[in-house]
């Protein structure tokens, strides 16, 4: 098993998928979004929509009103801007973003990136006496900037205005800057504060545009504003689903000449539509690799590039960067992985790693996969001269942020988000950081190891349900990432009827049979022997549905995101009864299994009074098993246990020191106002 739990959804009741049917939606997508907490078709219909209508008005944000006028003075003036970014595809986005727009306005515009290695994060003196030197009056940052609050004063003494647009997490005092544009800021009531640096910089681009001007503006920036968000894993719902679902489609026929090649190179069929997966694995990995080894300008160049030439050359340096910063990232991890195995206390329940040499602009990753491999928050610090930079990620929701806010006084500057946060601190004071970090970790799982886990969204009761139409609907709830994430779906109980390793033994290929239907099914990163499956098991499995292309036929395949042995209908059955006994949910197909009939009932009455008529009255596991055999030979476990118990309820039985009683009331007993029966006929909505 991949994943420790597995995190089903309490499914949305038959009426209320029904009415989302009605409403238009395949029962498919209606069963998840019913799972999901959507239960109207009006809020399905706001879910889904995707019209200009859901923008919101770029002066809601807090201090865009300074920032226009401070920004418009500057253009009239005919004053030198800086559009000062960050070397991440957010940043990089937000700058080409901004760039464009203020030269279209007629702005005279430098762009500046700080070299990750050299400068580090955010605005820094070097950088900012470097552009005042040029005639730079006012400095713009894009994706940074709201903890610069020293650094704002020195370009005020320098004589530079600073704005600044950012989405990063807040210190208590805010930069004393022309403007600080941010929906993240105390006082900003922005009706969406999970917009990405990219997203903010284009919210300044449309207000300093007449409104009527607003739709033009999205249209010419809408790609890199879907490109940022997506890369910078925020959140898909609300303002940033519609932009990002309106941005892929500007993506699909960009006239940016460096980003069709860099979709070509990353393995966009010519035709094919770009998805939040071609942006999370094609497009980000490739602008990201410029920034992490030091050369975030080329990505930046290949996004304004006009010319076709450069851009082919542009997108190949990118995708060579990209191979060496893979590299890179493997030996670090590979030594990190050395280091954990030496040393099993240094991965719990935090994982803190200090090296020397390590290159700063891989380590966020390595953090990553270190996270998700040993189930905990991974901070890596690379040290140079008795200085350390961290990056980290984190795990089980666990807050990066919050918890270096509350190690702020052993740090020389930090920021970032609840899941991915930077920082820098002396070396010497690196022991006491771990210590306090683990503390931090150690209360938040109250001392208990985190464990991997997956959401899954519904069992699918019938396999019916998972055909090429219902699985195509699906498209309906793209685009799909944090806060929309792609369907998951759990098919218990499903027969393996071949299986074989592919991909030079790399992935798993099976196919399954459950209610009479075969369904291919492959799991990547995975093999048979690992798995330990053969033809002939049964397994539980969970899955994202989807479509699968091959020569001109379209097949539903599961893609697999963990498996496990299904249990024995026996097994399965007394769980579910114990679930049931305790007050548990159950799905329509497990209260199906439970459900006894009125034959279930004469049945098992009629053999009760046989075999005390014998004498045989030992409630035991002996008399269970006879009792639960059906005259097909098979075993009805949770429908016996179910009778009894309904029997018992209703005063049809007694147990007396484990020796069974059958009672004979004079009056007719109704079963079904027994309280077992009414739970089942609600979770089947036969009530």
């Amino acid at each position: 098993m991949k994943y420790h739990y597995w995190n089903v959804r309490r499914p949305g009741s038959p009426a209320i998928r029904q009415r989302l049917e009605q409403a238009g939606l395949a029962p498919l997508c209606a069963t998840v979004l019913s799972a999901r907490g959507i239960e109207d078709p009006e809020e399905a219909a706001r879910f889904l929509s995707s019209g200009p209508e859901r923008f919101h008005d770029p002066f809601l944000l807090h201090d865009m009103d300074r920032a226009v006028e401070r920004v418009n003075r500057a253009i009239k003036n005919g004053e030198t801007i800086a559009v000062y970014g960050d070397y991440d595809v957010d940043g990089i986005t937000s700058t080409c973003l901004l760039t464009e727009a203020l030269t279209l306005l007629g702005g005279t515009v430098v762009s500046y990136i700080p070299d990750r290695t050299e400068e580090g994060y955010g605005l820094n003196p070097g950088a900012i006496r470097c552009l005042t030197e040029q005639g730079v009056t006012l400095i713009i940052t894009v994706d940074c900037g709201i903890t610069a609050a020293d650094e704002v004063e020195y370009a005020r003494s320098l004589g530079a205005d600073v704005v600044v647009t950012d989405h990063h997490h807040c210190k208590h005092k805010l930069p004393a800057a022309a403007a600080v544009v941010n929906p993240r800021r105390p006082d900003c009531t922005y009706p969406f504060p999970e917009l990405a640096g990219v997203g903010v910089a284009l919210k300044l681009a449309q207000a300093l545009f007449p409104p009527e001007q607003r739709p033009e503006v999205f249209r010419r920036f809408g790609e890199l504003a879907a490109i940022g968000t997506v890369a910078d894993v925020m959140r898909l719902t609300d303002e940033n689903r519609v932009l990002v679902r309106q941005g892929l489609e500007l993506l699909g026929q960009t006239r940016r000449p460096g980003l069709r090649a860099l979709l070509r190179e990353a393995g966009l069929e010519p035709g094919s539509a770009p998805t939040a997966v071609t942006i999370g694995y094609g497009l980000a990995p490739r602008l990201n690799a410029a920034g992490r080894m030091e050369q975030a300008m080329l990505a930046l160049e290949l996004l304004l590039t006009r010319d076709q030439d450069r851009g082919e050359e542009l997108a190949q340096a990118l995708c060579a960067l990209n191979r060496e910063r893979q590299a890179i990232e493997l030996e670090i991890f590979e030594q990190c992985i050395h280091m954990l195995e030496e040393d099993p206390d240094l991965s719990a329940p935090a994982i803190v790693l200090a090296g020397e040499g390590w290159h700063q602009g891989v380590v966020g990753i390595v953090a990553s996969r270190l996270a998700e491999k040993y189930s905990c928050p991974a901070f890596m610090i690379c040290l140079e001269q008795g200085r350390g930079k961290g990056s980290c990620r984190s795990f089980g929701g666990f807050s990066l942020f919050g918890a270096l806010e509350r190690c702020a006084g052993l740090l020389e500057g930090y920021g970032g988000h609840e899941m991915a946060a930077g920082f820098t601190i002396l070396e010497e004071n690196i022991p006491q950081l771990a210590q306090r970090l683990r503390e931090l970790v150690s209360a938040y799982t109250g001392g208990q190891p985190m464990e991997a886990s997956i959401d899954v969204d519904a069992e699918v009761e019938h396999c019916g349900l998972l055909t090429t139409p219902q699985v195509d609907a699906l498209s309906t709830l793209e685009p799909f990432g944090t806060g929309n994430p792609k369907p998951v779906l759990l098919l218990r109980s499903a027969a393996v009827v071949s299986c074989c390793d592919v991909g030079g033994g790399r992935h798993l290929k099976m196919r399954v049979r459950r209610d009479g239907m075969m369904l291919d099914a492959i799991f990547f990163s995975a093999n048979a022997a690992a798995c330990g499956v053969s033809a002939g098991d049964r397994l539980d499995l969970v899955f994202h549905p989807q479509i699968n292309e091959f020569r001109g036929s379209r097949t539903v395949q599961l893609q697999i995101c963990d498996l496990r042995p299904a249990p024995t209908r026996s097994q399965l059955e007394r769980e579910l009864f114990r679930r049931l006994r305790e007050g548990e949910e159950l799905s329509r197909w497990e209260a199906g299994l439970l459900l006894p009939s009125r034959k279930d009932f004469a049945r098992l009455w009629r053999f009760l009074e046989r075999t005390c008529a014998e004498g045989r009255t030992d409630a035991g596991p002996s008399l269970l098993k006879q009792a639960a055999r059906r005259p097909d030979g098979r075993y009805a476990y949770g429908r016996t246990l179910v009778c009894l118990h309904v029997m018992e309820d209703r005063g049809l039985l007694r147990l007396e020191q484990s020796r069974l009683c059958l009672e004979h009331p004079e009056q007719k007993v109704d079963l079904e106002q027994a309280e077992l029966m009414r739970r089942l006929r609600v979770f089947l909505d036969e009530e």
